[in-house]
């Protein structure tokens, strides 16, 4: 039998520039079924810009986006990126899951209609189906009797939690996530840790962008560091951490041990 995971995400010489300044050059990673890939590097390195423009909210200028080996965004014949038509970009955004450092709730719906309202309204699914499944994510969450309440009502931790619900109601192929506790303070951060790392135990496709580096460790099958808008090392997370080999990586994982 083989085990061979399907690829659900594949980058290929990725470029991006805002005006003059090159924020990706030549990025290219894959992810596979099951598979957790953490992505680190210093402020600025462009890890941010390579999750948005693989969740669609930011262009390519150059290079293949993939999802399910589907070309998303190619250069045309004339070498212009050009990207699917609208109706498969909407059916493409169903396939993934995006949590933001900054939650992005929408502040006068409830816990429940923050939850329920993309899968009824986008996906079209049974309300039934819909508010049974928002109740078990709430469960789970930790959540419970929070339904009603507004975001302005909620910890930090709370509505980072809630915003993991409500990516998870879309039933995603894979799960981004963009410093998700960089907002919060450690009491909360370690909330939002054990989450996810329920989440990998159960096999979902991740992507994290993070700071937390021992949990990086952890969690992650694969660490991808990033400087300067490259790929600098990539590799198994435990080795990448203990062992790295490239003197950059080697100097931002002492920084963050000062």
């Amino acid at each position: 039998m083989s085990n061979t995971r399907a690829n659900i995400l594949s980058i290929e010489q990725a470029r991006k520039s805002f005006g003059d300044t090159e924020v990706l050059h030549n990025i290219s990673l894959s992810v596979d079924a099951g598979e957790v890939v953490a992505i680190i590097g210093p402020s600025g390195s462009g890890k941010s810009t390579l999750l948005r423009c693989a969740t669609l909210l930011e262009r390519l200028d150059g290079g293949c986006l993939r999802y399910d080996g589907e070309a998303i965004a190619a250069p045309d014949e004339r070498g212009h990126m050009a990207y699917a038509p609208a109706k498969i970009l909407q059916a493409v955004r169903m396939k993934f899951g995006l949590v933001f450092q900054d939650f992005n709730l929408f502040p006068h719906f409830s816990v429940m209609k923050n939850i329920t309202d993309p899968p009824i309204q986008v996906q079209k699914r049974p309300k039934d189906e819909v508010f049974a499944e928002a109740e078990a994510l709430l469960k789970k969450m930790g959540l419970e009797g929070k339904d009603a309440a507004l975001p302005c009502e909620l910890s930090g931790g709370q509505q980072q939690r809630v915003s993991i619900a409500r990516a998870l109601a879309l039933k995603p192929e894979i799960l981004y996530f963009d410093e998700p506790t960089s907002a919060l303070d450690p009491e909360l951060t370690g909330e939002i840790l054990r989450v996810i790392r329920s989440l990998a135990a159960e096999h979902m496709t991740m992507v994290i962008v993070t700071h937390e580096m021992s949990f990086a460790r952890e969690v992650a099958d694969r660490i991808i560091f990033m400087d300067g808008g490259v790929i600098i090392e990539q590799g198994s997370a435990k080795e990448l951490v203990d062992h790295p080999r490239h003197e950059r990586l080697r100097a931002f994982l002492n920084k963050l041990d000062t």
